[in-house]
């Protein structure tokens, strides 16, 4: 019932208003994971690791760009 409350109390509210709610509840949202941080930190080694032993090459940006163009 409060959620409701509080949902149509925002409503009424301005765009830039609303905006800066959305902003702000969403930026409580984004907290680290340290967990998940740690496993793009292996990734990342293990790709570097890849490319210095020659196992994977680099691809230039605008190879891939031109891939979606």
């Amino acid at each position: 019932m409060k959620t409701n409350s509080i949902l149509k109390e925002a409503l009424t509210l301005s765009p830039a208003e609303r905006a800066y709610i959305i902003d702000t509840l969403i930026a409580t949202l984004d907290q680290p994971d340290r967990d998940i941080d740690k496993l793009w930190e292996r990734e990342a080694e293990d790709r570097i690791e890849a490319y210095d032993q020659g196992k994977i090459k680099a691809i230039s940006l605008d190879s891939i760009l031109a891939k979606y163009r």
